[in-house]
């Protein structure tokens, strides 16, 4: 029998995606006010969530992991099926959804100990998580078996990256998600950062001073990473991720294909809207790109 595919909120794929691939999504939670949270996708809308924020730059909200009853929930319904579930969930560096998820399924494999449930901490989050979450649904439909399917994963989670930059650092200020030294330069010299996930952590790639030149660094640093590593990128799956401005993140992708798609050996790539989970930290202007190694290349 095949097995589930459960992901958290974080892979950012839009939801009648989630729903047609057959993957089960257990949302994060956003909060304005320190109060009230919200579901993200279910109860909040994205659209809304960036306007928000685009209308009150004092605005600063934050993030909240699924409860360990929201995954024991929804992986006590596939257990009574006897069907085994590999749980797919945001770098444990950006949050406890992990955790929560592990608890989980010792708590319902007490209940049900002949069902396998297996918690994986994809070291990666939005749009990167999206694509990986994509290959595991590859791995499913190609019949690999459990045990292959996260022999899989493990192998090709690290070769995951996220190039992008953003409207300015206040968001990843608050979240402590960028080194102090960095945050200094940008407030007294006004300049937009280069960034870089890799391995669950975002390192500083570079500085220039206004939003052209950073998107230009960041189609540029896109090829640099294939030269650097002699990675061959025909190997890898590609997308755009965005936050507010669909119109820029189209620009964005003409721009990237025109400079980097013969190279890259692309004639295409998908954009995705970054979630409100993720949108907490990077403000309301994220832009990159994703890219991971496919399981089969």
């Amino acid at each position: 029998m095949s097995y589930q595919i459960v992901t958290d909120s974080s892979c950012d794929l839009p939801l009648d995606m989630i729903d047609a691939m057959g993957v089960r999504m257990v949302p994060l939670y956003v909060t304005f006010d320190g109060e009230n949270y919200q579901k993200e996708k279910y109860a909040l809308d994205i659209r809304e969530f960036y306007e928000r924020l685009m209308a009150d730059k004092k605005l600063f909200p934050k993030s909240s992991l699924p409860s360990v009853q929201d995954y024991a929930d929804v992986f006590t319904e596939y257990a009574k099926e006897g069907k085994d579930i590999i749980c797919i969930c945001i770098t444990t560096k950006f949050s406890g959804s992990y955790n929560s998820a592990c608890n989980a399924a010792t708590i319902v494999k007490e209940e049900y100990p002949n069902v396998k449930i297996e918690v994986v901490d994809s070291i990666v989050n939005t749009v990167l998580q999206g694509i990986l979450v994509k290959e595991v649904v590859r791995m499913r439909d190609n019949g690999l078996s459990f045990e292959d399917t996260l022999s899989n994963i493990a192998r090709i989670k690290t070769t995951g990256r996220i190039i992008f930059t953003v409207g300015g650092v206040d968001y990843l200020k608050k979240g402590g998600r960028i080194g102090k030294v960095l945050i200094s330069a940008v407030a007294v010299i006004g300049i937009k950062p280069l960034i870089i996930l890799k391995e669950g952590e975002i390192f500083p790639g570079g500085i220039t001073r206004n939003r052209k030149k950073s998107l230009q660094m960041v189609i540029d640093a896109t090829k640099k990473y294939f030269t650097d590593s002699g990675e061959n990128p025909a190997d890898y799956e590609f997308c755009i991720g965005y936050g507010y401005d669909l119109k820029e993140a189209e620009e964005f992708k003409e721009n990237f294909l025109k400079a980097d798609g013969e190279f890259l050996k692309i004639n295409d790539i998908d954009i995705y809207q970054i979630g409100a989970a993720i949108g907490v930290h990077t403000g309301p202007l994220p832009l990159g790109i994703g890219l991971i190694k496919r399981y089969d290349a």
